[in-house]
């Protein structure tokens, strides 16, 4: 569950609308015909660091779109995303020593960037996976939104680490896109259709080491970044540190209780704290029971009673009613929607 705000109350830095101002310009339109009828002006856009309300990014992106005529104009704003559009955060992630120390860095102050989208990572076996929530209505540019957002996170670690990554899927829970064919020229693997906004790639890369790794500008772009959340109002943060909580990096799930001693609170003060941010532990630990079981059903290697035992069902019935409530589907219909094994071994990316 998300934070309990409107699409007007969720942001994007205006940095957002300078740089599709940029990527529209290799169709030449100009920056004013994009701002035209936006109820944005040049004078607007002074401030990078300000604040844009999903409403009128929205709007700016349609504009794009309708102007360029590129329907997959997403592909093209995340293919030239830099690490410098984020600003301080930017900085930050350009002086981590890794992949995964750029991913620390980036879920912990993305709210300085965007409250509409949250980043969550998952490591499981020789996988790790980037994972993006929805918390706004983008409408019909929810498309460009997603599809930007998940280009721009691989396109930022390929710039960063000055190599290829390993990277074997970006998946999108999306309905395919009549333009899926002009996609290919990303050079990325791309499926619809799947149940979560997901980047995954080869865990070994997760320690690949970046360029101009440089720990004391990381420590002073930390530190202005935690400035920024002050200023902002967004240091709180509970659902989206709970939900990082919940599934154990070893296997299993954490309870309430153990949640709430992590975080140094009593059970009653967490579950307020909570319920003030739109949220709740059950409904946070179903969704992370969900996703492990969707990620144990493509795998063709586990019965049903193992995936139940692996995630704390004590037999197959209670699991499938569960994962029912939960998708609307039972699992032996959401395994049949999967990939046959040859394609997924396919998909699985390997360390170059």
């Amino acid at each position: 569950m998300t934070p309990a705000k409107n699409d007007s109350q969720h942001t994007f830095r205006v940095a957002h609308a300078l740089h599709l101002i940029e990527v529209v310009k290799r169709w030449n339109v100009s920056g004013d015909e994009l701002l035209e009828g936006t109820g944005l002006s040049r004078d607007a856009l002074a401030e990078p660091r300000g604040q844009l309300p999903v409403p009128t990014l929205v709007n700016l992106l349609e504009r794009a779109r309708r102007l360029t005529g590129e329907p997959a104009i997403g592909l093209y704003t995340g293919l030239h995303t830099r690490a410098t559009l984020y600003g301080h955060l930017g900085f930050a992630v350009m002086s981590a020593g890794t992949i995964r120390e750029a991913i620390e860095v980036s879920i912990r102050f993305g709210p300085i960037v965007t409250t509409a989208i949250t980043v969550r990572f998952r490591e499981e076996r020789r996988i790790a996976s980037l994972i993006v929530d929805e918390h706004a209505d983008f409408g019909s540019a929810r498309d460009i939104v997603i599809i930007s957002t998940l280009v721009s996170l691989w396109q930022v670690s390929r710039t960063l680490t000055a190599r290829e990554l390993t990277t074997g899927t970006a998946e999108f829970a999306l309905p395919e896109p009549s333009y899926s064919a002009r996609l290919g020229v990303a050079g990325l693997r791309m499926r619809f259709g799947r149940p979560i906004h997901r980047l995954t790639f080869d865990a070994r890369s997760l320690d690949l080491p970046y360029t101009m790794p440089d720990p004391l500008a990381l420590q002073l772009a930390s530190e202005q970044c935690q400035r920024e959340l002050d200023s902002l109002g967004l240091n709180a943060g509970l659902t989206e540190r709970v939900r990082a909580l919940v599934a154990r990096p070893e296997g299993g799930f954490r309870g309430l209780e153990e949640v709430a001693a992590a975080l140094h609170r009593s059970v009653r003060t967490l579950k307020r704290q909570l319920g003030a941010e739109g949220a709740s532990f059950s409904a946070l630990r179903d969704r992370a029971l969900c996703e492990r079981a969707m990620d144990l059903l493509r795998s063709e290697d586990k019965s049903l009673a193992e995936i139940a035992t692996q995630i704390g069902y004590s037999n197959v019935t209670n699991f499938e009613r569960a994962f029912q409530r939960w998708t609307g589907i039972t699992p032996a219909e959401y395994r049949r929607t999967q990939p046959r094994p040859a394609d997924r071994s396919a998909a699985l990316p390997s360390l170059h």
